[in-house]
């Protein structure tokens, strides 16, 4: 069997909690240092308490050192690394080579700001030793499909959240405005900005929109295609998302997931237990920027948020009328009171809160932006968040219980749906029971009390040679076995590849630029011993990003805008995107339909 996993995000040890009980196969989290989220960093002793209640459910989790590394900090990594291998955590997410040299008894996945867009790519780094390749989120099925022939390597792929609209790892659009880096764990997210499109003579064509500001990935209704092309890991984005948003998210893709598994054969969950939940699953309903399947089925325009690059929520209609403090719109779908809206017009976007809804009207708290034509949407479901928030959330694990009576010995064992096995033993003198119907009566509906332990007991089995037991007992004998079998679990061996380098295999590139981000010197000797020939130092090394290429992106503005190269566009020459005193010249790459951004800012000195 083919095992499938969720793979949901942490951004502390409560969201962890969240995203086990509302079915994630794994999760991953931040340390104290080194990951791509600055502000989701966690001690190590938060780390090991996520790890123990994750294993309980032969959950696994990965813990982000997806940073790249400078000279001076490699033994700081490498001592962090082994302290969070140490503390049980199944795999380390890297981005830097050097990690492959510090002699970590740890599996490693290949984190996607390695730009892992080819199969030359995916092969190379699986032939090396990385056990999992996590791919970029620009992919095409077809591309997926031929990374997966390359490679026996698992293939984690992305399935809702925020696009990078670079190629991840090698954006530095951040690293170009100031002195935040992406890939130090700091962007600072410059492709949320507005920017005026202009031409070589600095005409403006396009004023002050958002013009990289790219929808939020949204492929629930698309699992089963990724499961044919072969990936299999489902992973969420959202390491600084709030709980709500966890809870909402995972339990709707554990639904979609199971639904789309349930529909083939050969395809088993990597871990186990019910979850349940007392709300029904709604993604819009946290925070997107508009769902999108990007360019999965091909590179495509309508994938940009030109107007606002924060969520907007779900559309509920456009004004059709404006009356004294309110409005009506078109939708069958009205707010209620305490649900927060915004209102997209031609003067931009604003929000307010709703106060009240009656007759039709939208009573607002402000009026600011609304007129009639503005599209309306609702960014906040006051109901629906409350029953996220409030919702009481379980998983459990099915077990069996067999219970055996004898005059001077009674037996408790425990099975769960692994078929983990416990057994408890007391030792006694138990006089005959008066009534043996009754009594085995007792037996089963006091070992089948579970409580609040993560399992749920379906069946007893009783054999009892005619004797009474006192309740008491009976619940002590249940407590200790159920908590044996949760330690059992925890305890249990792991799957486990750790990382062990083939240095005999050749990389496919002889020459590293400064965007392939070598930025140590045990990256360049793993390079180096490889085949590479030439590497050039790190872009994030450099003191200036000026003439240097800071991001390729398979998104392109000329094919959003309707101007493509290939269709004979009105727009013709070099185009700019310019933000404050920062410019860059537009590349098109037709051959590979990419686009590229060079820092052509003017710098005192």
């Amino acid at each position: 069997m083919k095992r499938i996993e969720l793979l949901a995000p942490a951004r502390d040890y409560a969201s962890a909690v969240d995203a086990v009980d509302c079915g994630a196969d794994a999760v991953y989290i931040g340390a104290t240092k080194f990951g791509a989220r600055y502000a989701a960093s966690n001690s190590l002793d938060d780390v090991a308490r996520a790890v123990e209640y994750a294993h309980q459910f032969g959950v696994r989790v990965y813990a982000t050192l997806n940073t790249l590394l400078f000279d001076d900090e490699i033994e700081e990594a490498r001592v962090q690394a082994q302290q969070v291998v140490a503390s049980g955590v199944d795999a380390l997410i890297v981005q830097d080579m050097a990690y492959c040299r510090m002699g970590l008894d740890a599996e490693l996945h290949a984190s996607t700001q390695m730009c892992n867009m080819s199969p030359e790519q995916a092969s190379f780094l699986s032939r090396c030793g990385f056990s999992r390749i996590i791919l970029e989120r620009a992919l095409t099925l077809d591309d997926i499909r031929a990374i997966r022939a390359a490679t026996d390597a698992e293939l984690e792929c992305f399935v809702h959240g925020a696009i990078c609209v670079g190629h991840s790892g090698r954006c530095f659009l951040s690293r170009s405005m100031g002195e935040r880096s992406g890939n130090r764990g700091a962007c600072s997210q410059p492709c949320r900005l507005t920017y005026d499109l202009t031409d070589a003579d600095r005409n403006v064509i396009i004023r002050g929109k958002h013009l990289l500001s790219v929808f939020d990935l949204s492929l629930g209704g698309r699992l089963g295609d990724l499961l044919d092309a072969g990936v299999t890991s489902f992973k969420i984005e959202g390491r600084l998302k709030e709980r709500s948003y966890v809870r909402n998210v995972v339990s709707y893709y554990r639904r979609e997931l199971d639904a789309a598994m349930s529909q083939r054969e050969g395809l088993a969950r990597a871990s186990v237990g019910r979850s349940r939940v007392e709300f029904d699953p709604d993604p819009s309903k946290s925070f997107t920027r508009g769902g999108s399947e990007y360019f999965l089925d091909g590179k495509r325009s309508g994938v940009a948020s030109f107007d606002t690059p924060k969520a907007v929520g779900e559309y509920l209609g456009r004004v059709v009328s404006v009356v004294r403090g309110g409005f009506r719109i078109d939708g069958a779908t009205l707010p209620e009171a305490g649900d927060g809206i915004c209102m997209l017009s031609s003067q931009g976007v604003v929000g307010t809160n709703v106060n009240g809804c009656d007759d039709g009207v939208i009573r607002p708290n402000r009026m600011d932006g609304i007129t009639v034509g503005a599209k309306v949407f609702r960014n906040y479901d006051n109901r629906f968040n409350r029953a996220v928030e409030h919702s009481r959330i379980r998983r459990t694990i099915d077990v069996d219980a067999a219970v055996e009576v004898s005059a001077d010995t009674i037996v408790m064992k425990f099975t769960d749906e692994e078929g983990v096995s416990v057994e408890v033993r007391r030792s006694g003198r138990f006089d005959a029971a008066t009534d043996v119907g009754r009594m085995n009566d007792t037996l089963r509906a006091q070992v089948s009390k579970s409580g609040d332990t993560i399992f749920s007991v379906r069946r007893v089995d009783v054999a009892n040679g005619g004797f009474f037991v006192r309740a008491a007992l009976l619940n002590e004998m249940r407590r200790e076995g159920l908590d044996a079998l949760r330690q059992r679990r925890v305890s249990m061996p792991r799957r486990h590849k750790p990382f062990v380098e083939n240095r005999s295999v050749p990389c496919p590139k002889k020459r590293l630029a400064a965007q392939d981000n070598v930025t140590n010197r045990l990256a360049a000797e793993f390079y180096r011993d490889h085949g590479v020939t030439e590497i050039e130092r790190g872009l994030d090394l450099r003191d200036s990003t000026a003439g240097e290429c800071v991001m390729r992106t398979s998104y392109c503005l000329r094919r959003e805008i309707g101007q493509c190269l290939r269709e004979h566009p009105a727009l013709r020459g070099d185009l700019y995107l310019e933000h404050g005193a920062h410019r860059y010249l537009l590349g098109f790459d037709c051959n590979r339909c990419e686009m590229s951004l060079t820092d052509c800012t003017k710098r005192n000195g």
